[in-house]
């Protein structure tokens, strides 16, 4: 009891239960722990890291000020600077370079995209061609077969009589071969 005073006193809120030390191996398991820790308490706000930014060279100068020529006397300290201007502009030209190669990636992207999407709907109107071709093939035939039995029912009752007449001369045979 006096340590349950003690803690009131304090106005500090009880301990929480420690948690085990867990370590993670892999990364799946690494990835396992942290959607846990933020599953616990799904009221707080999870952390979501902005995209970073591309690296941009600076450009060209516009003028430039100490102009390295191929006079002899340069001193031993040119050198340093004109490596460092050239590695700086074949790094620009080298990011000019990606940037146009992925531009043109993008486009042609774009462009098979755009052939795709005609492809498909060129099969589509064909296919739906096709369908429409069946259904109008299917009607006339179920158009035809009606007018057949039309036709087989007005023909079955001028042949009835013509059928008595011909029991009356002769004997029905057992089986019609050639009909079903």
């Amino acid at each position: 009891m006096a340590v349950d005073k003690k803690d009131a006193r304090s106005g500090k809120a009880p301990k929480k239960e420690s948690q085990p030390l867990i370590i993670a191996k892999t990364p799946a398991e690494q990835q396992r722990l942290k959607l846990e820790r933020l599953m616990r308490n799904p009221d707080k706000s999870a952390p979501i890291p902005e995209k970073p930014k591309e690296w941009n060279p600076r450009g060209p100068p516009e003028f430039v000020r100490d102009v390295m020529g191929s006079s002899a006397g340069a001193g031993s300290g040119e050198f340093h600077v004109y490596r460092h201007l050239r590695r700086r502009e074949y790094q620009r030209q080298d990011f000019l370079e990606r940037i146009s190669e992925k531009q043109t990636l993008d486009e042609k992207y774009i462009e098979k995209v755009k052939e795709n999407q005609k492809a498909a709907e060129e099969r589509t109107v064909k296919r739906r061609k096709k369908r429409e071709k069946l259904k109008q093939k299917k009607l006339a035939k179920k158009a035809k077969m009606e007018s057949q039995k039309e036709g087989s029912e007005e023909k079955s009752s001028s042949s009835a009589s013509e059928a008595e007449e011909q029991e009356d001369d002769a004997e029905v045979p057992s089986f019609i071969m050639g009909k079903r």
